[in-house]
């Protein structure tokens, strides 16, 4: 079993950034697809972006959610096991828990987004954005 981590939320006006991290312990990641979800109250929990193994070279090496594309970037150091989430222009929209949540990869394009195909998920953290 994968133990996630996640770090680094918190309250900021629209237009500023974050930087979400997630430390998993248990397993090296090396072989395993890392991704973000997020959750507002009162709505299902949704696919932000998800990074696969980094020996996946091709177009479906990430994924994002439609409406972060251009302003959310995730990385992951593999050396340190930890993969990130940077926020930039963030949006009063964007406010939800954010979770961290992985699997043994890779997970082709149309799959990454599917929350029922990851068993291993963090606590979650806090992102509120400021109108």
């Amino acid at each position: 079993q994968v133990s996630l981590v996640e770090s680094g939320g918190g309250l900021v006006q629209a237009g500023g950034s974050l930087r979400l991290s997630c430390a998993a312990s248990g397993r090296a990641m090396t072989m395993y697809v890392m991704g973000w979800f997020r959750q507002a109250p009162g709505e299902d929990r949704e696919f932000v972006a998800a990074i696969n193994p980094s020996h996946i070279k091709t177009d479906y090496s990430t994924g994002y959610l439609d409406a972060v594309k251009g302003r959310f970037t995730i990385s992951r150091d593999d050396a340190k096991n930890t993969v990130d989430l940077q926020m930039n222009n963030l949006k009063p929209e964007d406010t939800a828990v954010y979770y961290c949540t992985a699997r043994l990869g890779p997970l082709g394009s149309t799959r990454l987004g599917q929350p029922s195909l990851y068993p291993d998920w963090g606590q979650g953290t806090q992102v509120t954005v400021s109108s």
